[in-house]
């Protein structure tokens, strides 16, 4: 991956109010995305009727498109390397209108689930195009700061998937949310592709890698043993959040309390507005290297003791306020791209961007789609699927926090105490 310029290059050949516009440009695609990953919880019953699906196979509806944003991940890193981020964007984004609208017009689960495959590759670059573009154009001082005004601005799309989704999906069916989608994505394009014109660094200037150079690349960070222990808490940190906001909190309202639709929907807008603040918030609290990592594990399992009480309460205020404590907490994942961003040299920080991000979203289709099996063998059983989600999701994170607690890390961290 290109290597980011330092942060005096960057702030001496450019105002940042050149390069804010453009970023935000960049955000509606990932806000899209926030939107698309998160769809399944409002839709859960209308796609439970039309199409007769399980517990299970709504979890790999929702699985779906982590696995394909996930896997396209490694892809889009090495094409940001070659190709550079516009470019890349452009030519990705629009398999995201087609899988769209193939999911608005879809007769069958089938076609459903090859809508939500080309969606998933479609938004893939989205986010990690906006984390290489704050680490090459923004202070390097600040970059846990400005990545989560990033992720708070991106999580725009989440209010679409809370009360106004769940309005329209209630007059006018599910198949109307895809078709406003696709309209919204194509307008994302055209904006990006005649906005976004990345600002050349000198660092521009080196030979760019060729496609088994690049890849080689990635491969020689999953050899550092760090790497892991950031992977391991990344498959599970944002997953354990995207899990519950985006499959099963409309339908464990709507199951174990009968909430309505618009009630549920309007309990995902909370939480939504919630996640806007919050991650700019952790990342302006940042500690620093050496206090950083101590305290994601904290927060990590914090989060554990929330999906935990979720599990074993049964009250809906108190279910209610576990879910807004939940997305006000989710924000601690700022603090890990902040030390992705620490743990490597810098000529690897997009690298490392890249695996972080791809171990985020496979880890969110991992945890969906058992999810969706544990929901079935419980279903099976006779037992509350929902309080076997939730102690499912609270062990995973806390395996995640123990891995990288106790997994060594970086000795650039160390050197950064001294």
């Amino acid at each position: 991956m290109s290597t980011p310029a330092p942060a005096s290059e960057a702030s001496s050949s450019r105002n940042l109010s050149t390069v804010w516009p453009m970023l935000l440009c960049l955000l509606t695609g990932f806000a899209l995305s926030q939107a698309y990953r998160t769809i399944a919880s409002i839709m859960a019953d209308g796609l439970r009727t039309d199409f007769g699906l399980s517990a299970q196979s709504l979890g790999s509806f929702a699985g779906l498109f982590g696995l394909s944003f996930g896997v396209a991940q490694l892809l889009m890193g090495i094409g940001m390397d070659i190709y550079g981020l516009r470019r890349t964007v452009v030519l990705t984004f629009p398999l995201t209108i087609v899988g769209a609208a193939l999911s608005a017009a879809s007769p069958s689960y089938a076609w459903l689930m090859l809508g939500q495959l080309l969606i998933g590759v479609g938004c893939s670059p989205a986010f990690l195009a906006c984390t290489m573009f704050i680490a090459r154009h923004f202070p390097t001082d600040r970059f846990a700061y400005f990545s989560g005004m990033a992720l708070g601005i991106g999580g725009l799309g989440l209010l679409f998937t809370g009360t106004p989704l769940a309005w329209l999906v209630q007059h006018m069916g599910w198949r109307s949310g895809f078709w406003l989608l696709a309209l919204l994505s194509a307008l994302s394009w055209l904006l990006i592709f005649f906005k976004v014109h990345e600002p050349a660094l000198a660092s521009d200037t080196l030979p760019k890698p060729g496609f088994m150079e690049a890849l080689k690349g990635f491969g020689s960070l999953l050899l550092l043993p760090h790497t892991w222990g950031i992977v391991l808490l990344g498959m599970v940190s944002y997953a354990s959040f995207l899990t519950v906001r985006g499959l099963w909190l409309s339908p464990m309202l709507m199951d174990r309390y009968q909430f309505s639709l618009i009630a549920t929907g309007n309990v995902a807008l909370a939480t939504s507005l919630i996640s806007l603040f919050v991650p700019s918030l952790f990342g302006k609290l940042d500690p620093g290297p050496r206090k950083r990592r101590q305290r994601i594990a904290r927060f990590a399992l914090l989060m554990g003791c929330i999906f935990t009480a979720l599990a074993l309460v049964h009250h809906p205020i108190a279910s209610v306020a576990l879910l807004l404590l939940m997305s006000a907490m989710s924000g601690y994942g700022t603090l890990l791209y902040a030390d992705v961003r620490s743990s490597y040299p810098r000529e690897t920080t997009g690298r490392a961007l890249s695996i972080f991000t791809m171990a985020m979203f496979l880890g969110a289709a991992l945890m969906q789609s058992l999810s969706g099996v544990v929901a079935g063998l419980a279903e099976r059983h006779g037992t509350d699927i929902y309080l076997a989600v939730m102690l499912m999701i609270a062990t995973m994170l806390g395996l995640g926090a123990l891995a990288y607690r106790f997994i060594k890390p970086s000795p650039l961290l160390h050197q950064a105490t001294h």
